[in-house]
């Protein structure tokens, strides 16, 4: 599934340098292909919000019966209660690890990438890539963000989880700057020092705990914003 001719070494290099780093051409292309179409058409997605009232999903069979001026309401609150001091958050979701292991939808895709992702072959990459020799687990979900979804400023640290490095692998083709979606570095005056546009078939990967955010993805975006997204685990 990754591609054979990446330059490891290379990448680990620059993420080494940076703190960050973003592989190119990551996937074989038939398997990018491949989970682009899942994402874009199998998944039944839910929207995960968290807003004044505390993290919530609204579960696929509800969201996808929703009425449109409903779900633009929804994500008009949220908006505006992003305003006030807190980790904010909205956009369609798909809980990876939680499906597989509930053996929710059978048959999906996806439910092979689980396996994939924490196959020793993958975690021997993760190492390789990373430096890191601690890592043993990779957790996921599958991310669609659509005009309107946004999330806000936060370090993805969680002593529960033992978080070592957030990843997002891009499933978007010919995605354009001024659509938003924007994966924003910001340092600790606030300002942003790296931005990295959602690009196809790339592996954007981070060291945790590190300020970040995926800016609001504004109304005339013409695709939506697909990735399988998550961390690298203790």
């Amino acid at each position: 599934m990754i591609n054979e001719a990446l330059d490891v070494a290379h990448w680990r290099a620059l993420l080494g340098r940076d703190g960050r780093v973003q592989v190119r051409d990551f996937l074989q292309p038939d398997a990018a292909e491949r989970m682009h179409h899942c994402l874009a058409h199998e998944v039944p997605w839910t929207l995960a919000v968290r807003d004044a009232a505390g993290p919530r999903i609204v579960p696929a069979g509800d969201y996808a019966a929703m009425a449109p001026d409903r779900r633009d309401e929804l994500l008009r609150n949220a908006a505006t209660q992003a305003r006030a001091a807190g980790f904010r958050f909205a956009y369609d979701s798909y809980q990876m690890i939680a499906a597989y292991r509930e053996q929710r939808d059978p048959g999906l895709l996806l439910n092979g990438v689980v396996e994939f992702l924490n196959s020793p072959p993958f975690i021997a990459f993760a190492r390789a890539l990373s430096g890191d020799m601690r890592i043993r687990r990779v957790g996921a979900q599958a991310t669609r963000y659509r005009p309107g979804h946004f999330l806000l400023q936060h370090t993805d640290e969680d002593e529960t989880e033992s978080r070592l490095y957030a990843y997002v692998i891009n499933l978007t083709r010919d995605w354009r700057a001024d659509w938003g979606g924007l994966l924003h570095f910001i340092d600790s005056a606030g300002r942003v020092v790296d931005t990295r546009l959602p690009r196809w078939n790339t592996l954007t990967l981070f060291a945790v705990p590190t300020d970040h955010c995926v800016s609001l993805v504004a109304p005339w975006a013409e695709h939506d914003r697909l990735s399988i997204t998550g961390w690298w685990r203790a």
